[in-house]
């Protein structure tokens, strides 16, 4: 997630500087900026350049701000609004897909505020149907009918979840999950292999998986144990099941490094090898670049460019290049 925070007053500049310093050390935020007053033309700015907003102003110049530019649920992006004081953080605009409420919670937490969310699903205790597909990458074919579903879920009604075969990912989710939602679970060989179908009463949406890709890179000879505890904690801290990995990616110069090779049998993902070239040719402003692999093997990086490559286009960083004793993880998802 890029956050762009946007203050007007001092005192709200400092309380800015404090969630930039937090969210700079947490490794699902992969950039985090700063915008100081002319409000209007940073929040223009934010809306569509960035995954969400925190804005630290009065809501009434928050919401005149954004109206121009609201358009649906599903591109909109998460907004948050916070007081100068840091008492309340109000998750605003997406709180689902968007992942403004979870984000509020983080917010609130990390500087001791009280936070404010007001999604129904949620003060019902109330498993949204957008916010299962957001905790597991999935994208929904025909978000008009989220409306449909969720008002059946808060009314107590089963919906139909039907496969191809049995998600290991999506039965860990539902089962560890505290907020409640009825549901049947069907395997079927009409759905394809990586799509849910949810249906109820004639309404149908179907969740399709994004590709997840988990880019590694290690130091030479690098014990298999190790590659899977930096795994591991990864996926950990971004509350997905290993099952819901889609492919592992590296560089062609980890190729014989039994470590990696022996993850992905281990977990049974196949893994990606990107070519050198196609490494060295990458550009991305989210990439972190490293002079020491590039003095070494001509490219600035390794585990973000692979899984972003692997991803396939318009693909983006959901945890940026994190360290664990001599082994470096990302993760990249598809559009």
């Amino acid at each position: 997630m890029k956050v762009a925070i946007i203050s007007v007053s001092d005192k709200g500049k400092k309380l800015a500087l404090t969630i930039k310093k937090h969210l700079d050390d947490d490794s699902t935020v992969i950039r985090a900026d700063l915008f100081h007053k002319d409000v209007k033309k940073y929040l223009k700015i934010a809306f569509y350049e960035y995954d969400a907003i925190v804005a630290i102003m009065a809501s009434g110049i928050l919401i005149r701000s954004i109206a121009p530019y609201i358009k649906s649920k599903t591109t909109d992006p998460a907004v948050i609004n916070i007081d100068d004081n840091g008492n309340f953080v109000i998750s605003t605009l997406s709180g689902h897909l968007g992942g403004a409420n979870k984000l509020t919670n983080k917010i609130a937490t990390l500087i001791d505020a009280t936070p404010v969310i007001t999604t129904s699903s949620d003060i019902n205790n109330r498993l949204g149907i957008d916010v299962l597909a957001s905790d597991l990458y999935l994208s929904i074919d025909n978000p008009k009918e989220i409306l449909f579903f969720n008002k059946a879920i808060l009314d107590g009604q089963k919906i139909t979840l039907t496969m191809k075969n049995e998600k290991k990912y999506l039965l860990n989710y539902l089962e560890k999950n505290t907020l409640e939602m009825d549901v049947s679970l069907v395997n079927c060989n009409s759905v394809s292999e990586d799509e849910i179908k949810v249906d109820l009463d004639g309404h149908e949406i179907i969740l399709k998986e994004k590709k997840m890709v988990v880019g590694i890179g290690c130091r030479r000879g690098k014990e298999y144990e190790k590659i899977h505890e930096g795994f591991s904690k990864s996926i950990n801290e971004l509350n997905i099941d290993a099952s819901r990995v889609n492919q592992l990616a590296s560089a062609e110069i980890k190729k014989d490094e039994k470590g990696i090779l022996k993850l992905s049998e281990k977990l049974n993902i196949p893994v990606n090898f990107v070519d050198l070239e196609r490494l060295k040719l990458f550009e991305s402003q989210d990439v972190q670049k490293s002079e020491f692999v590039k003095s070494k093997f001509g490219i600035y990086g390794v585990c973000e460019p692979s899984a972003l490559i692997t991803a396939g286009f318009d693909s983006k960083l959901i945890y940026k290049k994190t360290s664990y004793d001599g082994v470096t993880i990302a993760v990249a998802i598809s559009n």
